[in-house]
């Protein structure tokens, strides 16, 4: 079973949500309020057990706390995981549920899209909660974070290319993306738009067909252990995490992992093994920061090119990360959290300073 309370989980609180009426099953996840309020989307996923939900979310939540503070927000790491079919159990009542839930929580969580939720689900939960980003621009936000997750995990990626080729350039580089779903779909642009080669895999029949659609020059192969065993210069994971594992790293064949999948190393160590093949990752958490950079944006007046403009700046601090993975001798992971870990320690210590 997973623990709450052990060695190294960290968590400040966690919430269980249960609704009967709606058939509401949730959990919230707040990993740390240091340097904010935390912020982090709802996955709205077919657990096979509860068990499988809680470790999600206490993954994702620490996840998010450690991207916010690598970008540079003042926010603080929290997510929410609904369990159930989206196309069976989503239903108004149960998203206004939920809203009550988050409104209960007094701002400790802010909430936002993610796997399974978006923004017109966004606005039905911020009918019940005043603590919800990611809503339609006809109600005040932002619309859809995939746009600027996927342009952030790009900005990362030509970061990746310069640490590896010398030049921040991925033309005629091949680069082979898992998940073309709302993330994944978006970025493919951005790469054919630079001139790489691109193969794509998913599960889903239908975001193939509009890939190929929107762009006929890629390449398709059959599944995700295809891709992982093709000859690629980046292997850009973009669907749901845990797929670094010790036998995918074994058969992987690229020069760089770079993708915005959350989570993607299966368990610590694998980063390691990464680093001893002679394979960059770029940690998703840093790459994929775009989302909560513009949901963190829209708690201010959403300005989109601003919240663009920050956004860029993931190439600097992607960079950042590779140069002081080089200088300590460790795998870029290690050095991410080292840097995340000492901006939470230092601002989030600011608190102790009493003010009125």
């Amino acid at each position: 079973m997973t623990e709450v309370f052990g060695q190294g989980t960290g968590h400040e609180q966690v919430v269980f949500c249960q609704d009967q009426a709606t058939g509401l099953k949730a959990i919230i996840g707040i990993y740390s309020t240091a340097l904010g309020p935390s912020l982090g989307g709802t996955r709205f996923y077919p657990y096979e057990s509860e068990d499988a939900a809680l470790a999600d979310v206490l993954a994702l939540s620490k996840g998010m706390a450690y991207k916010n503070a690598l970008a540079g927000l003042d926010l603080g790491g929290g997510k929410a995981v609904i369990i159930g079919d989206p196309q069976k159990h989503k239903t108004e009542a149960l998203l206004r549920a939920f809203g009550r839930f988050v409104q209960s929580l007094g701002g400790r969580y802010i909430t936002a899209c993610d796997v399974g939720t978006y923004v017109q689900d966004m606005d039905i939960v911020a009918r019940e909660s005043e603590f919800v980003t990611g809503r339609s621009p006809e109600n005040g936000g932002a619309g859809d974070s995939s746009v600027l997750t996927a342009f952030g995990t790009y900005q990362g990626m030509r970061a990746s290319a310069d640490a590896v080729w010398g030049v921040p350039d991925l033309a005629g580089r091949k680069v082979g993306v898992a998940g073309v779903g709302k993330v994944g779909h978006i970025l493919v642009g951005h790469l054919i738009e630079a001139g790489a080669q691109v193969v794509i895999t998913d599960v889903s029949p239908a975001a193939i067909e509009r890939t190929r659609a929107a762009y006929p020059g890629v390449e398709v192969v059959e599944d995700l252990d295809t891709l992982i065993r093709t000859e690629l210069d980046v292997f850009a994971p973009c669907a749901l995490g845990g797929v670094l594992t010790d036998e995918t790293v074994g058969d992987l064949r690229s020069k760089i992992v770079c993708g915005a999948a959350n989570n993607q190393l299966a368990h610590p160590g694998v980063d390691k093994q990464l680093d001893d093949r002679g394979i960059l990752f770029a940690p998703d958490y840093l790459v994929n920061a775009g989302g909560v950079i513009q949901v963190d944006d829209e708690r201010h007046g959403f300005d989109f090119a601003r919240a663009k403009r920050k956004t860029t700046a993931i190439f600097d601090t992607t960079k950042e990360v590779f140069a002081l993975a080089k200088a300590d001798g460790v795998p870029p992971a290690t050095a991410a959290d080292r840097l995340a870990e000492r901006r939470m320690a230092e601002v989030g210590g600011l608190r102790s300073i009493l003010t009125v």
